[in-house]
């Protein structure tokens, strides 16, 4: 009893079971994690833009309703092309001697997983509109506006990098709103969040609990439904949703000044749709002047299909008062084929 009525040898003991129970059951595995995984060998270091933009990510508090995991569940299946691995996150460091913060994998996500949006989502102009006010691009965001990201000026220089935020989002006040480098280094960073690519001959992991034929036939669906869930028909307004909808709109009008509509539009409408699979695939900057971004190649960056591309193309050539012809996914693969080389 002696040993703890004497609190110099009590706290001694205590200090160093506590040192010895960090050692074994913190560093130790750590250092050997650390020793088993490494990055990918395609994996990119973060830019100095990127990093400090990651910092604004920390400060903004962005981790609270951002994860940047996918799970191996399918209904992940939106936000990478694969589901995370250990690798993923081996090449990312501390930011410095007193801030850990190396993954931000996060625990709730009340916004969309971001570890693939760079791939998703890589139109600058529309991660800064985004940034000034979600709600001018995703009418039912409840992500918070970043003003002070921002400045209203009346003369703007030739560096100067213009937001086309429309009129009704400004709050009232006049001039342009030109992104400061707060915003540029944080949109650095989120466009650096790309998943990368396995190296040739790595299994790759695969989504888990699929709804099969199988799951179908159970639930009473039968040979026909169990065929069906095999082969499932192709749904071009949720390619839309996923890969477009952002900028041109849920009413494919576009952001007028930011992204143009689709409704109307004479690619879109064309018998002759060679110039619109170009432009889904390689991307289209012919409208800077109209103070239009340029729009990304969605379709190599998705790795959409023929059949993916013809869907959405015949969505959007059939909706929003468009009235041409469907398109078939053979037509596509060989323009594809040629716009691709």
């Amino acid at each position: 009893m002696e040993f703890f009525n004497n609190h110099k040898s009590l706290f001694t003991a205590t200090a160093v079971l506590f040192l010895l129970l960090t050692l074994f059951v913190a560093i130790m595995p750590a250092l050997d994690n650390q020793a088993r995984n490494a990055p990918l060998p395609n994996a990119e270091p973060l830019s100095e833009a990127a990093r400090k933009g990651k910092a604004l990510y920390i400060a903004n508090g962005c981790v609270a309703c951002h994860t940047q995991q996918v799970r191996n569940v399918e209904m992940d299946k939106m936000w990478g092309t694969r589901p995370s691995i250990s690798a993923d996150y081996a090449g990312i460091k501390r930011q410095d001697l007193w801030r850990n913060t190396a993954t931000l994998m996060g625990t709730e996500r009340t916004g969309p997983d971001l570890i693939n949006v760079g791939n998703r989502q890589p139109s600058l102009e529309w991660n800064l509109v985004h940034l000034y006010n979600p709600r001018a691009v995703v009418s039912e965001s409840i992500m918070p506006a970043y003003p002070w990201l921002f400045e209203i000026r009346e003369n703007v220089g030739l560096d100067d990098v213009v937001v086309a935020v429309p009129e009704e989002f400004m709050g009232g006040k006049k001039g342009k709103v030109v992104a400061t480098e707060d915003a540029l280094n944080l949109v650095a960073y989120l466009q650096s969040l790309k998943q990368t690519e396995l190296p040739t001959g790595e299994i790759m992991p695969e989504f888990i609990y699929k709804r099969n034929a199988e799951t179908a036939q159970a639930s009473g669906g039968g040979e026909a439904a169990g065929a069906d869930a095999a082969a499932p028909k192709i749904d071009g307004a949720a390619l839309y949703a996923t890969h477009c909808q952002t900028c041109h709109q849920p009413n494919g009008k576009g952001l007028p000044g930011a992204f143009p509509a689709l409704a109307g539009s004479s690619v879109v409408l064309d018998d002759d749709i060679e110039i619109f699979v170009d432009i889904i695939m390689n991307g289209y900057n012919a409208r800077a002047n109209e103070g239009y971004g340029p729009m990304p190649a969605v379709g190599k960056t998705a790795n959409l299909t023929a059949e993916e591309i013809a869907a959405i193309m015949t969505h959007e050539r059939t909706n929003w008062g468009n009235d041409a012809s469907e398109v078939s996914a053979e037509e596509v693969a060989k323009i594809m084929e040629m716009v691709t080389q």
